[in-house]
């Protein structure tokens, strides 16, 4: 019980509740896992059920928090109505053409509803008799019990988890963040930025060629290949000392194409519910500060760290 506790209290800054993952955001298997691992743990204490199975179930029916029924409907678990649902619904193409789905308020909510699914059932009933770190043996009785209809369901959840490592949660351990941390060379020049997927974000309005979209509250840019800050302050009437002020820029740097420049000062923390960034390959304090538009010298103290710092491939970066 009380080794539980202190997983769920560690990770439980990571974990963000329902209505997080929008239509723009999508998790990667390991954002997925370290954001919903309170949620498993605290499932295993209570009902008994593996957490890794819970997860590698939630992993895989969501995929990873990226299907329709996850982001329209936090349904997590891909459970059906059934006739003792009483709650919210959502038609949803499965086996046949607008079947009946589950619709929660909340990824908490779909957590819980699917403990209790299993626990009140029937059919799932001998799972329980299981040894509780007996991840494949859970995974094929799910199977045989009739959870889902695709013949290769215990063999997916069983990969799923030896992949990922998740047999650690069942023994009371957190999931490394990453497979590996790389170390990311220290880069105190913030020139060496990533580029903007576009497609994330909302277009404002459009401004003599360029399209102003939104980010945090605020408004950038991106710019084109042969661009100067002189050339951009032109066109969105701003100093090139004050944008390369508001992106946290040197006096000296230029432009890159693709780079995501501010109009106006970034905000000092996220604004949005994303509470935490995990580092990728490539990642800079500048680069997070970017992506979130979130000034670089608020986002360095929020954790404690130099603008300059070194990161590792699967760090947490707060961001509010």
């Amino acid at each position: 019980m009380i080794k539980y506790g202190r997983i769920i209290l560690a990770l439980a800054a990571v974990w963000v509740v329902a209505g997080v993952a929008s239509a723009e955001q999508k998790f990667t298997f390991q954002e997925y896992i370290q954001q919903y691992t309170p949620l498993v743990l605290e499932s295993q204490e209570v009902y008994g059920i593996p957490a890794s199975i819970k997860m590698a179930q939630a992993l895989l029916e969501s995929s990873s928090g990226n299907s329709r029924l996850a982001r329209e409907a936090n349904n997590h678990f891909g459970i059906k109505c059934k006739s003792t649902w009483t709650g919210a619904t959502i038609l949803h193409d499965d086996d046949a053409i607008d079947e009946c789905f589950r619709s929660y308020g909340s990824a908490e909510e779909s957590f819980k509803d699917h403990s209790d699914f299993l626990d009140q059932s029937p059919r799932y009933q001998e799972l329980f008799k299981l040894d509780q770190k007996d991840y494949r043996g859970w995974a094929n009785g799910l199977q045989a019990a009739g959870y889902a209809t695709n013949p290769s369901y215990a063999e997916k959840l069983i990969k799923i988890i030896e992949d990922n490592r998740l047999y650690l949660l069942d023994q009371g351990e957190s999931v490394p963040a990453a497979k590996r941390e790389t170390a990311i060379e220290e880069q105190s020049n913030p020139a060496d930025r990533a580029k903007v997927d576009i497609d994330n974000y909302v277009v404002s309005q459009r401004m003599r060629g360029y399209a102003l979209y939104n980010n945090n509250g605020t408004q950038f840019v991106v710019a084109k290949e042969g661009d100067t800050f002189e050339m951009l302050g032109r066109v969105v009437n701003v100093s090139p000392k004050n944008l390369r002020k508001f992106n946290d820029l040197p006096a000296d740097a230029g432009l890159q194409g693709g780079d995501m420049i501010y109009i106006k000062r970034k905000a000092k923390r996220a604004e949005n519910g994303k509470l935490i960034h995990l580092v990728r390959e490539g990642d800079t304090m500048h680069s997070i500060s970017q992506q979130y538009g979130i000034r670089l010298q608020n986002l360095a103290d929020m954790n404690r760290r130099n603008a300059n710092a070194r990161l590792l491939e699967g760090q947490q970066i707060r961001l509010m």
